[in-house]
């Protein structure tokens, strides 16, 4: 067993998430898909949309439609389905998500329960696919004669709406791109690379290699952010204990100081997951300093960015506006290797609006204050902005120096 400083732990992550170090950021954006293994999607797009800004994050200022075309592209080089979340995934994962392709068959219901349109749906896109949701009858159930097919929430989701994301779940079809941010769907069977298409693999073994994917991905892990990763449950998580224990994951157990033991574990035992290259050499190099996404998979798991980065972040997008703490969209800003604060973006025209601005205590302060300026404006240049204002500043003792950074402009 090898144990770690929880500092330690913290640069293996940064560099397996591709933080840290210029190999970690080369390949572009395929091999940034293929290095985190999920990319969450969301649809707030306030800065620019999530998919987008965990790319940025990585990359620095990559064009958004070389973006849009390693995610959505023809041939399929990504998919989207259920991993953490609703994620793109590298089209060579379209094998490891039967196990779940076939539980949602097996229910036969998620949100809902399928309706009968469920076989004519599917002809449809047979007959005329590729097609989106307003091709086959819109997404939204017409509650006032409107006739719109813009999607709504999942309880007002149309038969039509329901059947489509019904086959999506059981793999009769995929969406391998978008347009104009609505899915299209195709038949698995024309989208898919037929050497994928081919493969039947276990439930075990499915969740075996998915469980591989997740500890590469996040470097250090314990077991309950490898769940999250792969959102398994019931006999699937057993699968998953089963695959850390025999080893058949290919990852090892260490002890990271400061991080709690398991649950019924002795305390000096181990208490995460490691994937064994991270831990053959010291991660070394330049950290990227950016904003990241809430739905970033270096935090988008609240315990574990409290445990790595001491962060409590909480998407406030859902809040009422007057019980908001750090603003609608918060980003917290990676400097250094740590998160040194948040900001709440917004854009006015040409100009990127930092609604509100806060700094975690401690670090150096006037470094802090610089690492913001610089995450605001490269930002800025990113989306098209050629202006940068500051309007709250939380943090008093740094409000002066962020200023006086931001008003002299990019480094």
């Amino acid at each position: 067993m090898t144990d770690l400083t929880a500092d330690e732990a913290r640069r293996i992550i940064l560099r397996a998430q591709g933080f840290l170090g210029a190999t970690a950021r080369g390949g572009g954006v395929p091999t940034m898909l293929r290095r985190v293994g999920a990319v969450q999607l969301d649809t707030i797009s306030v800065l620019a949309r999530s998919h987008e800004l965990v790319a940025y994050a990585r990359l620095g200022p990559v064009g958004r439609s070389v973006v849009e075309r390693a995610y959505w592209d023809d041939p399929a080089r990504a998919f989207e389905y259920w991993c953490h979340a609703a994620c793109v995934l590298p089209i060579e994962q379209w094998p490891l998500y039967a196990f779940r392709r076939r539980a949602y068959r097996e229910r036969r219901y998620r949100w809902h329960e399928v309706p009968p349109v469920v076989d004519k749906v599917l002809e449809q896109v047979r007959s005329d696919g590729p097609l989106t949701t307003a091709d086959i009858g819109g997404a939204r159930v017409d509650r006032g004669g409107s006739g719109t097919t813009q999607a709504g929430e999942w309880w007002d989701w149309s038969d039509t709406k329901i059947a489509i994301e019904f086959l999506l779940d059981i793999g009769e079809v995929v969406c391998t791109r978008r347009v104009g941010w609505r899915r299209v769907y195709e038949l698995a069977e024309r989208a898919v690379p037929a050497d994928l298409l081919a493969q039947d693999l276990a439930d075990d073994e499915c969740v075996t290699r998915l469980t591989e994917i997740a500890g590469r991905s996040l470097g250090v892990a314990t077991r309950a952010d490898l769940v999250d990763f792969t959102r398994v449950k019931g006999r699937h998580a057993a699968m998953l204990d089963e695959a850390l224990l025999s080893g058949a994951a290919g990852l090892v157990p260490v002890r990271v100081s400061g991080w709690p033991a398991r649950r019924g574990a002795d305390a000096d035992g181990p208490n995460a997951w490691a994937d064994p290259a991270a831990l053959e050499s010291e991660p070394r190099g330049r950290h990227r300093t950016t904003p990241l996404s809430p739905f970033d998979s270096l935090i988008w798991e609240r315990a574990r960015a409290e445990r790595v980065f001491g962060l409590n972040h909480r998407l406030e997008a859902y809040v009422p506006k007057d019980k908001r703490v750090h603003g609608y969209f918060a980003m917290p800003v990676l400097a250094g290797g740590r998160i040194i604060g948040r900001f709440d973006p917004a854009r006015e025209g040409a100009t990127l609006v930092a609604r509100q601005v806060g700094f975690e205590p401690g670090g150096g302060r006037a470094r802090a204050a610089e690492a913001m300026s610089d995450a605001l404006w490269e930002a800025a240049s990113w989306v098209g902005c050629t202006d940068v204002r500051v309007e709250r500043v939380g943090t008093p003792d740094l409000e002066a120096p962020l200023r006086a950074a931001v008003t002299r402009g990019p480094r």
